[in-house]
């Protein structure tokens, strides 16, 4: 179930990345991006998406709670009096009608559709938001955060897993660089702030290193972890891609933003990861509940029970894998000024995150 879980909720994430994307493309005057065709087809099923994997939490707290009262009881109570279940019907029957709207309604050429399809998708993130763990925690502000962040991470991730994928050509990068890299950076500054007040709902800041004990925590700092290859993939694809086709109008920078759009991917899979976990509100209660992760009974070396508290210190082995780390982010920029494949630094960036996860986990006494 915990696989499941963590597949359904990031795909969950793309379906809306590309709902939204999609709409907002076809907003853009044709000039100011490339050729793309998002057909029916594929906005019916990211809209079936929604519809249906958003229901997977529901199921999973009915699951969860059945044997008490009966199943038929459980379903009836969890629809109509929990807020997830409540959200979920609105979900339904808003994507049922967003889905007649996307097979009757011509979208791609007609502005005033593309704006009813983006506003609409915007209406199911806020459904998404209203269901949040952050909301159940602080209603308005858990909510309005939860919201800014998902539609943030939607904007900027949906517009650049549209054209990297659904893109015909690759004429006018270089307009659609001029309005999309602002953009991006403005996504990029609200995730993370919105990402940060997030995480404190659960984590306090200084706890941080300490909740790495527990599967919720492993994942973040995953999460944490590749961010920073992406922000060189940002780079890459904002500032160094511009100079090529400055250069060589034949330069085709599509691959370097599939790679980017793939290592968003894996951050989508820890961030669903991190929503199939207990969140650790007090990590020692929580560590005592469910117990410590694998991963870090693993690696740790020393003496683990719940009340510690984990301090980083200096040792020969991380010092090494954290310079093997840096290595790796400068290979990745190396190829690409040497034209390697573009999977080779998708490849770089991976052995980043896997040094630096390394480093600090071996680091921990």
């Amino acid at each position: 179930m915990l696989i499941a879980g963590i597949f359904s909720e990031a795909t969950l994430y793309l379906c809306f990345s590309i709902l939204l994307g999609s709409f907002i493309l076809y907003l853009i005057p044709t000039s100011l991006r490339p050729k793309i065709n998002v057909s029916k087809g594929i906005l019916m099923g990211v809209t079936t998406g929604v519809a249906f994997l958003s229901f997977v939490p529901v199921l999973t707290l009915i699951l969860h709670l059945y044997e008490d009262i009966g199943f038929t009881r459980t379903v009836r109570s969890v629809l109509f009096t929990f807020e997830v279940g409540q959200a979920w019907i609105f979900i339904y029957l808003f994507s049922t009608l967003l889905f007649i709207f996307i097979v009757w309604f011509d979208y791609k050429n007609n502005r005033l559709y593309a704006l009813i399809g983006a506003l609409s998708s915007f209406i199911l993130i806020l459904a998404i938001g209203w269901s949040s763990h952050a909301s159940s925690l602080e209603p308005l502000k858990g909510f309005i955060t939860h919201t800014t962040h998902f539609t943030a991470v939607s904007v900027w991730i949906g517009i650049l897993f549209v054209v990297s994928w659904f893109s015909k050509n690759y004429s006018n990068w270089l307009a659609f660089l001029r309005w999309y890299t602002p953009v991006a950076i403005v996504c990029f500054i609200v995730t993370i702030f919105t990402g940060l007040f997030l995480m404190m709902f659960v984590v306090e800041i200084k706890e941080y290193p300490s909740s790495w004990m527990l599967s919720y925590g492993q994942a973040l700092l995953l999460k944490h972890l590749l961010i920073i290859p992406l922000l060189l993939f940002a780079v890459i694809n904002s500032w160094f891609i511009r100079k090529q086709l400055r250069i060589n109008s034949d330069f085709n920078p599509k691959p370097w933003a599939r790679v980017e759009s793939i290592l968003i991917l894996l951050i989508f899979s820890a961030t669903a990861a991190l929503g199939q976990q207990a969140p650790p509100h007090d990590i020692v209660t929580t560590l005592k509940s469910v117990g410590a992760s694998k991963l870090f009974t693993t690696l740790y070396q020393g003496q683990y029970y719940p009340e510690m508290t984990i301090h980083l210190g200096i040792n020969l082995t991380s010092i090494s894998l954290i310079l093997f780390a840096l290595v790796f982010l400068v290979l990745l920029i190396y190829s690409f000024v040497k034209k390697a494949p573009a999977a080779t630094s998708i490849i770089m960036g991976i052995l980043f995150v896997l040094s630096a996860y390394l480093s600090l986990m071996l680091s921990i006494r």
